[in-house]
């Protein structure tokens, strides 16, 4: 089946029954409706958040309504279509529609400037764009120079000039399936990676990888029409939107939440019934010490139905799950490693039933195949340290107009991660750190997620990140970025005190006090960190040498 064969069958078996919820904690109320037909559900409380929801046959009329819409305009099959939204109840049967059409969705982080704007859309070629009141201003700076698009729909009220409202435009179209036939090997979605090494490359795929992703997430999770998935990570990123294919597989109702405070977070469990939450690890971090702290207290929450707490799209630090599971014993717990070019979550899984491997990422994931090489693309040995590598459906096509990128990472039909990992003797696979950020000491290979996992042991930390700062002498020295907890100081000697239980090679030579920059999906941005330390660090080693 191809995803949007997914979304038609929950229609027709299940039309009246509810998709998809949007809750804004924060949201003005006058400000929240953009489709005109959506069926609001007030609360009798006015101090509750603000909810809207859709069914399964509203979602899939709208999404073809979408198509007919980039149909009507001779849009032809092929075409990029860009969408720059906040998470919210549109963006979904947008993506449907997009795909719906033949034409390629094409994903845009909310964070991105101006300039990043523009070269996304020049590097994917769009021609259509759709964004919203948040990206006005950045819009208004490029919108002049952006040449190669034909059209650009505003999704909510009022919108600037050069655009058409297109929420309003699509009420005009039909809301019947478009007469577009799709394949397995049609091109579906460009998505962006994560621009860690500059401006992002463009991410080609499929739609056997869209439906590929929707098998493994069922798959592994276990998703029943009777679950309630809780999103809170933005939808143009894979790992949200691959995780939610679990809820469209199984016909279950998802509850898109726009904030990450604990109370909002909680509050969206206890209200929506929600059994399965998919958490970042700031999040999680964040909850915990509401609660140790006193700020929230369970029993005011309904949370006897949440029976899965899931989490990834970075290292997960083992002292943080092992603190979970005393606070919520009951959980089943489970993590996905993944990467947009292996169309997100997935291709590495533990699954619940290994909750005594705490600290790996697991084995190869449904239909997935994984290994770990040498520089030469050998497998090493049990136990050593090598690159990981995996071959699946959900593998990308290409980064797009970058055959020499391609070429580097795609070989023989496998993917190479840059991700360095181990596998134990059960076959269980650990990721050790990136290969990029792994820092030489004198020789010595120190690899920071290592560094990072041992020190989220001590009470006072909330955020580290490890990473390399130029030394005369050793080539680079391992320095700890350290963000202490709220309402709590520390001093350098009780961090260095408390690193004196790892050997000696691996422990921080120097400690700097400051917040842990991390991205919408949780990754530490540690290009941010390197700009911020690095240059002056070099100027003082070229100094001393």
């Amino acid at each position: 089946m191809l995803l949007t064969d997914y979304l038609e069958r929950n229609a027709r078996l299940w039309g009246m029954e509810t998709a998809l919820v949007e809750i804004n904690p924060s949201e003005e109320r006058d400000q929240a409706v953009t489709w005109r037909e959506f069926n609001l559900i007030e609360s009798a409380n006015p101090d509750a958040p603000y909810r809207r929801e859709l069914s399964w046959t509203d979602f899939d009329r709208r999404a073809n309504r979408f198509a007919n819409l980039l149909l009507s305009r001779g849009i032809p099959r092929g075409t990029k279509v860009a969408i720059l939204l906040m998470n919210c109840l549109e963006w979904l049967p947008i993506y449907f529609g997009i795909l719906k059409a033949g034409c390629v969705a094409v994903p845009m982080n909310f964070r991105y400037s101006s300039d990043e704007i523009k070269y996304c859309l020049e590097l994917a070629d769009a021609q259509v764009l759709l964004f919203g009141p948040e990206f006005v201003s950045r819009m208004d700076a490029i919108h002049d120079e952006l040449t190669g698009l034909r059209f650009m729909f505003y999704v909510g009220r009022n919108g600037p000039a050069y655009t058409e409202d297109g929420m309003r435009l699509m009420t005009y179209c039909s809301s019947n399936p478009p007469p577009v036939a799709l394949s397995d090997a049609d091109h579906a979605a460009i998505y962006f990676s994560s621009g860690t090494t500059g401006f992002p490359k463009a991410i080609l795929h499929n739609h056997r990888a869209l439906a590929h992703a929707c098998e493994v997430e069922q798959a592994h999770h276990g998703q029943q029409r009777s679950d309630v998935f809780l999103c809170i990570p933005p939808l143009y990123h894979t790992g949200a939107k691959m995780h939610w294919f679990g809820s469209l597989f199984s016909g279950s109702k998802a509850v898109l939440l726009r904030g990450v405070k604990p109370e909002w977070i909680l509050r969206a469990i206890s209200d929506e019934h929600c059994s399965i939450v998919w958490l970042l690890v700031p999040w999680a971090q964040d909850l915990l010490d509401a609660v140790s702290s006193g700020r929230v207290n369970l029993s005011d929450y309904g949370l006897d139905q949440w029976r899965l707490m899931h989490i990834g799209a970075q290292p997960v630090p083992p002292s943080l799950i092992n603190r979970w599971l005393k606070v919520f014993p009951h959980h089943q717990y489970d993590t996905n490693y993944g990467l947009s070019e292996s169309i997100g979550p997935g291709c590495v899984h533990l699954g619940v039933e290994n909750i005594h491997k705490v600290g790996a990422i697991g084995k190869p994931g449904y239909n997935w195949h994984a290994k770990i090489v040498s520089p030469a693309g050998e497998q090493v040995a049990q136990g050593d340290v090598g690159e990981l590598i995996v071959h699946g459906d959900g593998v990308m096509l290409c980064y797009y107009k970058n055959e020499e990128a391609t070429n580097e990472v795609l070989k023989d039909g496998w993917l190479y991660t840059g991700d360095m990992a181990r596998m134990d003797e059960d076959g269980f696979i650990y990721l050790v750190d990136r290969k990029k950020d792994v820092v030489i000491s004198g020789g010595e290979n120190l690899y920071p997620v290592q560094i990072e996992d041992f020190m989220r042991g001590f009470d006072k930390i909330k955020d580290v990140a490890v990473i390399g700062l130029p030394h005369p002498r050793l080539g680079e020295i391992a320095a700890a970025i350290v963000e202490i907890k709220e309402g709590m100081t520390c001093t350098e000697e009780e961090i260095s005190a408390f690193c004196e239980g790892m050997p000696r090679y691996k422990r921080p030579r120097k400690i700097i006090f400051d917040k842990v920059p991390r991205n919408p999906t949780g990754k530490i941005e540690k290009p941010v960190l390197r700009e911020k330390y690095c240059r002056g660090r070099l100027v003082e080693a070229q100094i001393t040498s």
